[in-house]
């Protein structure tokens, strides 16, 4: 029993000596734990930084794209109202030849020529009329 008093007796010198390393352990990782929350703080601000960074040009380039978008709109429209001005302008100058051909008297071959004239102006037509309607409905899917 001697020997447990004397092992009793070193135990609590034992941990007087160890209780400093721990206690300066405890405050290298209670810096270390400071020094990480202030990085991690700091990177939460950067983070937010990017994002309103972020959204701000989403924000422009929504509103770029908007206005892009009623140009384009304007222009299809104006397209739209030249193309069956044009369009007029072919049928009414297409009936003042016919007119001409008639008081002419040429009515019989102006009659064939119309035939074949017509197909042609219908495809172009038709051609014009796909590629804007194309237009049309992309411009209505955005």
């Amino acid at each position: 029993m001697a020997n447990s008093d004397s092992s009793t007796a070193t135990l609590p010198i034992a941990l007087k000596e160890n209780t400093v390393p721990i206690g300066s352990k405890i405050a290298e990782l209670n810096e270390s734990r400071s020094d990480l929350l202030n990085r991690i703080q700091g990177l939460k601000q950067d983070l937010q930084g990017w994002r309103s960074k972020l959204d701000t040009q989403v924000k422009i380039h929504r509103d770029e794209l908007s206005e892009l978008k009623k140009s384009l709109n304007v222009e299809v429209d104006q397209l739209r109202k030249e193309f069956q001005e044009l369009k007029s302008t072919l049928q009414q100058q297409q009936e003042d030849v016919t007119a001409s051909l008639r008081n002419l008297g040429l009515q019989d071959s102006t009659g064939d020529a119309k035939e074949a004239e017509e197909p042609m102006l219908d495809v172009e037509d038709q051609e014009v009329h796909a590629s804007v309607e194309e237009v049309i409905e992309k411009r209505d899917e955005n």
